[in-house]
C-alpha cells in the first residue's frame, strides 16, 4: 500500500517551521492509525510538489522521523512506515465527554477562590497601547544568550543535572549565585541551608502562608495589596486584618495586636510604588519583636530601581530572624520562567523544602541550570542595566505626557520600577473606563481588585511602561485623558 501526497496538508501554525509541520502530519497519521506499518510514504519530490515546499525540507523531515523510528528508509524503494513505530490508542473513544452528574459544590472540601485576578485580554500584545504590568518586552530580552545557556544546560556533561530527580535539593550553581550576587545587593547574609528555590514569588507566598497560618491564626496585609495574596490567605482559612498604607507605606502602629504574620512589600509597595523609609522599617521590626509576629517580605522589582539605589531590605535590618524574604526573577527576566526563592532561617526552610517535595518535588533542573548560567555569565546584569535605561526613558516620556494631558499619579515615589499608580476623578469607574479604552486599543489595569473588597474605591488604576514602546506612550496617554474627560458624556 502507498500513502499518497494528497493525504497531506500543512496546518495553520505559522509560528513553527515547515519541517516540523510536515513531521507533525506524519506522526499524527501514524498515531491515529491512518498510516499503517509497512505502508510506503510519498516520495520527497512528490510531497514537496504537493505542499509547495522545497524537497530538502521534506527530506530533512523524513530523516528525523527515521531517527525516531516512525519511518524506515529502504534505499531506492523510498520511505515506509516502520513496523515498530509508536501506535495510538487501540480502542474506541466516546464521541463526547461524559456528562457530569456529581454535585461538586457539595463534594469539594476546599475552594481556591481565584476571584482576585487582574484581567487583561489574552491577545494584549496585539493592542497598540498596552500599559500592561509585569510582562516582558521582547526587544529587551537577550534571546540569543538565553538560548546559548539553555543549550549549555542541555549538554552531555550536564546530563545528570538535567535528568535526575533531585528530590528536595536545588541546583547548587543557582543557589550559589543567589547567595553571592543577589542577596548581597540587598544587604542579606545567608548560607545554602537558608535558601529554597520556588516556582516564582506566588509559590513562595503560598508556601509561607501554608506553613505559618491556620484557622486559629491571623494575618495582616496592606491595603491596597497584590490581589493574589488574598486568594492565598483565603485558602488557609486564617483571619485577615487589612492595614491601610499611607505616604510611607504600611504604618506599624496600625497592625492589630493579635497578628501572627504580616505580609509587606516594603521596598516598593504593590501597587502604589511607595518605598518605606528606613526609620519606619526599624519601627516595624521593633513592633514585630514586641508583638511576636513574623514578617513575610516580598521584595519584588528591587533590581529595577533607576532613580536611586534601593533601600536596605527588611531582612538585612532584622536581628531576630523573624523576616522571611521572597525574591523572584519574573520582572527582571520573564514571568513565564516561574523561578523565585525564599530566604529564611534554616528551620523554616527545612519545613518549606519538605512541603515543596510533597507538592511538586522541585523546580525543573533544566530551568534552574539555564538560569544559573545566564546569571553567572553576566547576561542577567547586562539585561538589568539595559532595562533600567529603557524604563527610565519611558518613564520620562510618560511623565511629560501626564503633564501635557492633565493626568494625576496617585502619589510621589522616587524608586523607578515599571509602572505608575494613577488616580482618576472620583466619579470615574476605572472598570468602565478600561472597557471603553480597550475598544480604542488602550489596555489599562483597573485598581479596585487591589483593595479590600469590602470597601474598594473604583477610581484608581495602574499604568505600566514595561511593555509599550516610548513612541506610543504619548498617544496612549492622550487617549486615556480624552476618555476620562468625556467619561460622563457616555454614562
Amino acid at each position: 500500500m502507498t500513502i499518497y501526497a494528497d493525504s497531506f496538508f500543512l496546518d495553520g501554525d505559522l509560528t513553527d517551521t515547515l519541517q516540523n509541520r510536515i513531521k507533525r502530519q506524519v506522526v499524527e497519521g501514524i498515531l491515529s492509525g491512518r498510516f499503517l506499518p509497512g505502508e510506503r510514504m510519498p516520495s520527497s519530490r512528490a510531497l514537496a510538489r504537493h505542499l509547495g515546499v522545497s524537497r530538502i525540507t521534506v527530506s530533512f523531515a523524513y530523516t528525523d522521523l527515521v531517527a525516531d523510528d516512525y519511518l524506515v528508509a529502504q534505499g531506492r524503494s523510498g520511505y515506509f512506515v516502520s513496523q515498530s513505530a509508536p501506535s495510538g490508542v487501540q480502542f474506541d473513544l466516546p464521541d463526547d465527554p461524559v456528562e457530569n452528574t456529581m454535585d461538586w459544590s457539595r463534594l469539594l472540601a476546599h475552594r481556591s477562590g481565584g476571584t482576585n485576578r487582574i484581567d487583561r485580554p489574552v491577545d494584549w500584545r496585539g493592542y497598540p497601547y498596552p500599559f500592561v504590568y509585569g510582562q516582558t518586552d521582547p526587544k529587551l530580552f537577550d534571546h540569543q544568550n538565553w538560548r546559548l545557556c539553555a543549550l549549555q544546560a542541555l549538554g552531555r556533561k550536564e546530563f545528570d543535572s538535567l535528568t535526575s530527580d533531585h528530590y528536595e535539593r536545588d541546583d547548587p550553581k543557582l543557589v550559589e549565585y543567589v547567595l553571592r550576587n543577589i542577596l548581597s545587593r540587598r544587604g542579606i547574609s545567608a548560607r545554602p541551608e537558608h535558601v529554597l528555590v520556588t516556582l516564582g514569588a506566588q509559590n513562595a507566598l503560598w508556601t509561607s502562608a501554608q506553613l505559618l497560618l491556620t484557622q486559629r491564626r491571623a494575618a495582616a496585609i496592606e491595603n491596597p495589596c497584590y490581589p493574589g495574596l488574598r486568594d492565598i490567605l483565603q485558602q488557609t482559612r486564617c483571619r485577615t486584618h487589612v492595614v491601610e498604607v499611607d505616604a510611607h507605606g504600611l504604618p506599624p502602629d496600625a497592625i492589630p495586636d493579635d497578628t501572627d504574620v504580616l505580609f509587606t512589600t516594603a521596598s516598593h509597595q504593590c501597587p502604589t510604588n511607595v518605598t518605606m523609609p528606613i526609620w519606619r522599617r526599624q519601627q516595624l521590626l521593633r513592633r514585630a519583636a514586641e508583638q511576636g509576629f513574623v514578617i513575610v517580605e516580598d521584595d519584588y522589582e528591587f533590581e529595577l530601581s533607576f532613580r536611586r539605589s534601593p533601600s536596605p531590605s527588611l531582612k538585612s535590618l532584622d536581628d531576630t530572624g523573624r523576616v522571611i524574604y521572597i525574591g523572584s526573577f519574573s520582572k527582571s527576566l520573564f514571568p513565564g520562567l516561574r523561578l523565585g526563592y525564599i530566604v529564611a532561617p534554616a528551620p523554616f526552610i527545612q519545613e518549606a523544602r519538605a512541603l515543596r517535595t510533597a507538592v511538586l518535588r522541585h523546580p525543573p533542573g533544566l530551568i534552574q541550570r539555564t538560569a544559573a548560567y545566564f546569571l553567572s555569565l553576566g547576561h542577567y546584569d547586562a539585561q538589568i542595566n539595559r532595562m533600567r535605561k529603557t524604563y527610565q526613558r519611558r518613564r520620562q516620556v510618560m511623565e511629560q505626557a501626564f503633564a501635557d494631558h492633565g493626568l494625576t499619579p496617585a502619589g510621589e515615589e522616587d524608586h523607578g520600577g515599571s509602572s505608575f499608580w494613577m488616580k482618576a476623578p472620583d466619579g470615574v469607574d476605572t472598570e468602565v473606563l478600561a472597557s471603553r479604552l480597550q475598544a480604542r486599543g488602550v489596555i489599562i489595569e483597573p485598581g479596585q481588585t487591589f483593595f479590600d473588597p469590602e470597601a474598594a474605591p473604583r477610581h484608581f488604576y495602574r499604568l505600566a511602561y514595561s511593555s509599550i514602546p516610548s513612541a506610543r506612550i504619548a498617544r496612549g496617554v492622550e487617549l486615556i485623558a480624552e476618555a476620562i474627560e468625556t467619561y460622563g458624556d457616555d454614562t
